[in-house]
């Protein structure tokens, strides 16, 4: 699943071709991946009880038809599309649409001449002749529609603080009272925004702490430690085009060389890159785990 380099490194990629252009039209192919207001928390797609549940209309307005985009924002792993209807009253935006990428999930400029597939899900024609489009094979990406930008910002205020800048002391105030190993606090979207299995695994390795360390006992200076491993490892990937493990690209289509820099991740039974033991590897939160048995050693010391 993309994480928040390869969502950064989208957004870079899309900027010269989005901002400051009007949509001109836009297509919706499947309403499912469309959560709008009124529809259930997590989309149709996610309903047990789906027969039920009757989605409702949507206004060309929703997926940014006619309006301007004015920036492109991020917020952990999930790109905002942010615009001003031709009619708002202020020059202010007033509408966003946020892309989740999920699995397979992307972006994507289409080709002159060339025609939507079956995993094309939405596409937008933009006034300079440029179409973008939704693509999502294994679609458990999501657009979702915000009519007004503070619900935007009330949407993003259940995130934790973004990976990319976190401070040292926003990430120990995070984790203070986080009583499990410190992999899964890592990997929890309302603690630490943007961090997924790829980059967990790599920061613990580079702060030589062991994935089932209980995070709210991880000493101060260390939790330091960590905070700036993982500012440095999500800037070098970002500025690497992010980690393309499958079929993750920018929208030029130009795929991430990050994983060329893999310390541990995808390399469990491998020499260590410092000491040269075998890397182990274990299921931790349901995603495979890898690190260095000697350079993260288990910890002995559990919080009170």
């Amino acid at each position: 699943m993309p994480e928040l380099p390869e969502v950064e490194s989208l957004r870079l990629s899309l900027l010269p071709h989005l901002l400051g252009r009007s949509v001109a039209a836009a297509r919706l192919y499947r309403r499912d991946v469309l959560i709008a207001p009124g529809d259930p928390p997590g989309g149709f797609p996610r309903q047990r009880n789906r027969a039920t549940l009757r989605p409702k209309r949507i206004s060309p307005a929703d997926l940014l038809t006619g309006a301007a985009i004015v920036s492109l924002a991020r917020r952990g792993k999930q790109l905002a599309i942010i615009a001003r209807s031709p009619r708002a009253p202020t020059p202010e935006p007033d509408r966003a649409l946020i892309v989740q990428l999920g699995m397979t999930g992307s972006l994507d400029a289409l080709a002159p001449g060339d025609k939507p597939d079956a995993h094309t899900h939405a596409l937008w024609s933009l006034d300079s002749g440029l179409r973008i489009r939704f693509h999502d094979p294994r679609r458990f990406g999501s657009l979702r529609v915000f009519r007004a930008i503070a619900d935007l910002d009330a949407h993003w205020a259940a995130l934790g603080p973004d990976a990319l800048t976190i401070t040292d002391a926003d990430l120990h105030a995070a984790l203070a009272r986080a009583r499990r190993p410190i992999k899964a606090a890592l990997l929890d979207q309302s603690v630490l925004a943007g961090v997924g299995n790829i980059y967990a695994d790599e920061a613990l390795f580079l702060a030589r702490i062991h994935p089932t360390a209980i995070a709210a006992g991880i000493p101060p200076a260390n939790i330091a430690t960590l905070a700036a491993a993982i500012r440095s490892i999500l800037a070098a990937a970002v500025q690497a085009g992010g980690s393309t493990l499958r079929d993750y690209a920018d929208a030029n289509g130009a795929q991430g060389t990050y994983v060329a820099s893999h310390r541990v991740y995808g390399r469990a039974g491998l020499p260590c890159t410092i000491c040269r033991s075998p890397l182990s590897h274990a299921l931790l939160v349901q995603r495979t785990t890898v690190w260095c048995p000697r350079c993260q050693p288990r910890p002995r010391i559990r919080p009170h």
